[in-house]
């Protein structure tokens, strides 16, 4: 019988990783106090500030469903509800999907500097927006336009060509494959903006990211992607942590390398594309928050991908705040004066080397 054969009839044994010492039930009170804070602040703060008191009052009574006294204005409620919950949880649904997305493509590819745009999906949903600009046609479906949908369909696309020309030359293979195929897509997206003219200024809205048209239907939208692609991935964290200890050695524990590994690869860009779709290209979330958590839980994708989402979550909520407050700056020029500097210092704290 062979290894192949062995893969695919053996059941997936416990797979364990070296143990780091942690505390869940630490983790799950932070995990709780940073989405209630970022929620709560998130949706009080801005041009208008509502107090504290309002903001649980309106959320407690119109999400859960708790009976409470109106001691609030009419206006109070649109402002939370209507304009700025929707965007509040569009940024932590994206900085969830993409911190899932970015620890399962590091574990594939065996690469502490691999992101949810390594195979190019960035580049891909570039040119797709950068496109449905050009074309003279606008449609919008459910508060969906042709940009997002080209954005999303350019991601996929993206990552469906790399795979096929670079999977014959394993990991170095992707990894070369997607950079020769984000080049050329460059040049294309390059081409694009110098043929916008007076629309360039979308094209730039799109790369900086940003979700300044949040609302509820785009939110439903890419809401059961993202999370239907999360929790398939989760549900496979076994199998990617036979992928992190090599080839030949998951083979051995009963993983069936190719397809394991290309079904995670196909989840991963799925997630990250309906994300960048509803919210331009945002940085350093999926390279930086992975990083950060197996520094708390240890290298398990059991702990890696849950706490993952949360922290993602919330620091692109963070960041989404202060790029409001800030005058309504686009997100990703917070995410990268965040995630520059402190993936730096990390980079210097572990000069030993890093471990997946």
């Amino acid at each position: 019988m062979t290894t192949e054969t062995r893969a695919v009839a053996t059941p997936l044994p416990e797979i364990r990783l070296a143990r780091r010492t942690w505390r869940p039930a630490a983790v799950v009170a932070a995990s709780v106090a940073g989405i209630a804070a970022v929620l709560v602040l998130g949706v009080g703060l801005g041009s208008v500030t509502i107090p504290v008191d309002q903001t649980v009052a309106i959320l407690a009574h119109r999400l859960v469903g708790l009976p409470a006294e109106t001691s609030w204005p009419a206006t109070a409620e649109t402002i939370v509800i209507e304009l700025r919950l929707p965007r509040v949880l569009s940024a932590m649904l994206v900085g969830a999907g993409l911190a899932i997305a970015g620890a399962t493509f590091q574990g594939i590819l065996r690469n502490p500097l691999a992101d949810p745009y390594v195979l190019g999906t960035a580049s891909g949903a570039a040119l797709g927006a950068a496109i449905a600009v050009l074309i003279p046609v606008r449609l919008l479906f459910l508060e969906i336009g042709l940009l997002n949908v080209l954005a999303f369909v350019g991601a996929l696309v993206t990552v469906g060509v790399v795979y096929r020309v670079g999977r014959s030359g394993g990991l170095t293979g992707l990894l070369l494959t997607g950079y020769a195929v984000g080049s050329l897509l460059a040049a294309g997206l390059a081409m694009a903006m110098y043929l916008s003219g007076a629309n360039l200024r979308q094209i730039f809205s799109f790369l900086l990211g940003g979700f300044d048209g949040a609302s509820w239907l785009r939110l439903a939208t890419a809401l059961p992607i993202i999370v239907v692609g999360a929790i398939a991935i989760v549900a496979r964290s076994r199998a990617l942590n036979g992928l992190l200890l090599g080839d030949e050695t998951a083979a051995h524990l009963g993983v069936d390398v190719r397809r394991e590994r290309a079904i995670l690869l196909a989840l991963a860009s799925l997630v990250t594309a309906a994300g960048v779709a509803i919210s331009g290209l945002i940085g350093f979330v999926g390279l930086l928050v992975p990083h950060l958590v197996r520094m708390v839980t240890g290298p398990d994708a059991r702990r890696v991908l849950p706490v993952s989402a949360v922290a993602g979550a919330v620091l692109l909520g963070a960041a989404d705040l202060v790029a409001r407050m800030a005058g309504d700056i686009p997100v990703g020029v917070v995410t990268a004066l965040i995630g520059a500097p402190v993936f730096v210092l990390l980079l210097r704290r572990t000069r030993t080397g890093y471990e997946l």
